[in-house]
């Protein structure tokens, strides 16, 4: 077995599943699928494989998520988190057909977070730190919702405080010029598995090539590997995608969300 087929096993076997919905306030099964509920009103479906299911039972599947979020008042969105080499005949058109709406892939990038734990220069006056308080965690995470082309969002910043109030490892990282924050982003340790995720990294436009997105990763890497965690994932848009492969991470699979909203 190569190495991409090995890391795509771990994957497989370490972080989907129960890895995924670990945090819910409430879990379904139906059929293959975990059906979860979180807090903040967020829906999610994934799964370890889809079972051999033909594209007619899929069809039944994804006909019968949404019921299940509609008549939940509590939940206002949800993603269908499919992979790219997952065997799922007919999946999309069953998706598009039930209201979920893609948005754009992501590569699932994994490799040694030694790979990453490296120094690395930074332009002059560039402050790489983790953040605690409230009022910069917030900061962080209406600075990446900018980023990212979206609205500011009240809703992801409570989620993203009450992962950091856990005390399980999580932490918001982020990379700071005079005050203002201009890159970010979160580590989170993945409990009885090797894996730590580096998520929701973002650095504004025009501090990009300079080192501060592979130093905050480096930063994230050293804190996973003092948490005793020997394998770093992230689902990398084309902007980190190059800066991972450039450190020696594989590319194993391609991730694509699904987004019904009410």
């Amino acid at each position: 077995m190569d190495e991409r087929a090995e890391l795509l096993l771990a994957y497989d076997d370490e972080l989907r599943t129960e890895a995924e919905v670990r945090e819910a306030q409430a879990v379904d099964r139906l059929g293959p699928l975990f059906v979860a509920r979180f807090a903040g009103g967020r829906g999610f479906v994934s799964y370890r494989d889809l079972g051999g299911a033909t594209a007619e039972r899929l069809g039944e599947l994804v006909a019968e998520v949404p019921r299940r979020f509609a008549a939940d008042e509590r939940v206002v969105e949800a993603e269908w988190k499919t992979r790219g080499h997952d065997a799922a005949p007919g999946l999309h058109e069953a998706l598009l057909a039930h209201g979920f709406v893609p948005e754009e892939p992501e590569s699932i990038m994994i490799g040694a977070a030694t790979k990453l734990a490296v120094d690395v220069e930074l332009p002059p006056g560039v402050v790489i730190r983790r953040v605690v308080e409230e009022r910069e965690v917030r900061a962080a995470s209406a600075m990446q919702d900018e980023v990212f082309g979206g609205p500011v969002s009240e809703a992801r910043a409570d989620e993203l405080l009450r992962k950091l109030a856990r005390g399980d490892g999580v932490e918001e990282w982020v990379a700071e010029v005079d005050g203002r924050f201009v890159s970010a982003g979160r580590i989170e340790p993945v409990p009885g598995t090797r894996f730590a995720g580096i998520w929701g990294g973002a650095t504004r436009e025009e501090w990009r090539g300079r080192g501060i997105y592979r130093a905050l990763t480096s930063a994230r890497a050293r804190s996973a590997l003092a948490q005793g965690k020997t394998h770093i994932t992230s689902d990398s848009t084309e902007f980190s995608r190059p800066i991972l492969e450039r450190s020696g991470f594989v590319k194993v699979s391609t991730t694509t969300p699904y987004v019904w909203r009410r």
